[in-house]
């Protein structure tokens, strides 16, 4: 029976799929097997399985399209191991990673765990200024994972596992937007410990343009009104953030049109300091460069994602019933 179980939801992914066998493929640590849930696609990556399957433990199963936390609720139903692990289907996992995993896990034992992500050499500059973006301490990419914490760590689906004790106790994930949060939070209201493992990142592609990067991010800042209504005390001060943001944005936008230019200043410093702390990080002119869109795009579509469910769940009350509605989703 192997130690870990590596479950993953896949939904036309094929290349995606490819690539993450082939890093599985080279792990130092090889005691794990690999689920893929092919949930409904219409481009199966059955073949993509077997090209690996005398270098991994790998198991497929193919099922019809509900959801990926369904599928990943269908993957732990079949798996064998004594600990979960999920990764998306566009993670590149670091030779390394379960051998810091497994060691990580022996020194200071964890119910809940999750890691980092990070950019491969091999993502293209806009992949590079996303993830840039999204783990930048400047737009709170650090409450996502990084180094840097706001609040109390929350696992993502890239990057996270439990023990098959949690599972058995909390069951498994409800089909809703930032399910991954959801079920990080029943595991704490549960008592377990949840922890982060710096030594265990993942490549992580992200979205390949920011077209879909701002669709993905405008529907991660509704979601977040979507887990206040399920967990009031969850909404903290750094969720507003962006929302404000967004908004003293438009005033200082619009007191520089009307009144004076100067009251453009803070924007452009706070632009500047983006830049900045991008060329440090890639010593990339280009990505740099890059970094400055992909932070307004996150932080204006979080914020713009955040401020029209508050509007329309909290402010006129459509969101209220939200917990039989996830149910209704069967992903209770």
């Amino acid at each position: 029976m192997p130690k870990y179980s590596v479950i993953v939801p896949v939904y036309n992914r094929i290349d995606e799929v490819d690539d993450l066998l082939k890093s599985l493929a080279s792990q130092t640590f090889t005691d794990f097997e690999v689920v893929i849930v092919e949930d409904g696609s219409t481009a199966p990556c059955e073949d993509a399985v077997r090209r690996y399957a005398d270098a991994v433990d790998v198991k497929y199963f193919y099922k019809s399209n509900e959801g990926r936390s369904i599928a990943r609720n269908y993957g732990m139903d079949r798996a064998s191991g004594d600990y979960f692990i999920f990764f998306d289907s566009d993670c590149v996992i670091p030779s390394g990673y379960f051998e810091h995993l497994d060691k990580a896990l022996a020194s200071h034992p964890l119910d809940c765990f999750g890691g980092p992500d990070a950019a491969h050499d091999s993502f293209t500059p806009t992949q590079k200024a996303i993830n840039h973006s999204m783990t930048s301490f400047l737009t709170t990419g650090g409450i996502r994972g990084g180094k840097v914490s706001l609040e109390k760590f929350t696992p993502r689906t890239f990057n996270m596992g439990y023990s098959r004790r949690v599972y058995e106790r909390v069951g498994g994930f409800r089909e809703m937007f930032s399910e991954d949060i959801d079920m990080s939070t029943r595991i704490r209201q549960a008592g377990f410990n949840i922890g982060l493992i710096h030594d265990a990142p993942v490549y992580h592609k992200r979205r390949v343009d920011f077209r879909k990067f701002l669709r993905q991010v405008y529907v991660f800042g509704m979601s977040r009104i979507t887990l206040y209504l399920l967990y009031p005390d969850s909404l903290k001060l750094v969720h507003w953030l962006p929302a404000v943001a967004v908004t003293g944005a438009i005033v200082l936008l619009a007191l520089g049109i009307f009144l004076s230019p100067w009251f453009l200043l803070p924007v452009f410093l706070y632009l500047m300091a983006i830049w900045i702390a991008a060329m440090f990080a890639t010593r990339s002119m280009k990505i740099a460069t890059l970094a400055v869109p992909a932070s307004i795009i996150q932080l204006g579509g979080y914020g713009c994602g955040f401020l029209k469910a508050y509007f329309t769940k909290i402010v006129l009350g459509r969101g209220r019933n939200v917990a039989e509605e996830i149910d209704m989703r069967r992903g209770k």
